[in-house]
């Protein structure tokens, strides 16, 4: 294949992955509790090559690729509800919620009280405490810094919050829930709960759009330059390749 064909095509396809990446971010840009992605691209030699390849061979076929997104872990804004069940984090830490597939992680403190009496996330997943599934004591809520909930004078139980070290690559599992490799959550150390409070997505709308602008009119030069590529190879077919013959 043309290396000149192929680089617009890999070129084309990053950029296309790209735009997903984005999109999604602008999508939940007011979404609780949200992390944004960023892409990450690299670059692949089309082929192995050799010690005796030229600088000009190695460039031509050196593609640009996208090679996955990191999670974005600036803390995002916290802005007051007045309820008593909305909890925001403030430092590095994240609530852990239990799902039928394992636990997961999450930045997202709209919580609830399911009818057994368990404290539970907008989706029903059980948000885990220090000692498992909490059950919430009847009455006006209280919770601390430190996690601990209390109604009238009675415990329910303390949240589990957990912190990563850095450099841990966290994953999207859906919604505002994250996975992380096993045995990288530790008690958090640097982490307050705060009542009454949710995080805002820690989306910057106007860079977002300035990034998919740009990821537009990539997009269109390669679409542009494969145009030009088939134009030339479909000139070489009907006209030069009979000369030859």
């Amino acid at each position: 294949m043309d290396s000149g064909l192929y680089a617009a095509c890999t070129g084309l396809v990053a950029r296309t992955q790209a735009l997903d990446t984005i999109a999604n971010n602008l999508a939940n840009a007011s979404t609780v509790g949200y992390r944004a992605e960023h892409n990450v691209f690299s670059s692949v030699l089309a082929s192995a090559g050799s010690a005796t390849d030229s600088a000009l061979n190695q460039a031509i076929n050196s593609f640009g690729m996208l090679s996955g997104t990191t999670l974005d872990q600036t803390q995002g804004a916290l802005q007051k509800t007045g309820n008593d069940l909305d909890l925001g984090i403030e430092g590095p830490g994240y609530f852990v919620v239990q799902t039928a597939n394992g636990p997961v992680y999450t930045r997202n403190g709209a919580f609830q009280v399911s009818s057994r009496g368990q404290l539970v996330t907008a989706a029903g997943d059980a948000v885990m405490g220090e000692k498992g599934v909490i059950t919430m004591v009847p009455g006006a809520v209280s919770i601390s810094a430190d996690g601990t909930i209390s109604s009238n004078g009675a415990i329910s139980g303390k949240l589990r919050v957990v912190e990563f070290p850095a450099g841990t690559q966290l994953t999207s599992v859906g919604s505002t829930y994250y996975s992380a490799p096993a045995n990288t959550a530790a008690p958090a150390t640097e982490s307050n709960v705060r009542q009454g409070m949710l995080e805002s997505s820690n989306v910057n709308p106007i860079s977002s759009m300035v990034e998919l602008v740009t990821a537009q009119r990539s997009a269109e030069m390669m679409q542009r330059a494969l145009s030009m590529f088939n134009s030339e190879i479909d000139k070489t077919a009907t006209q030069d390749l009979p000369k030859v013959g």
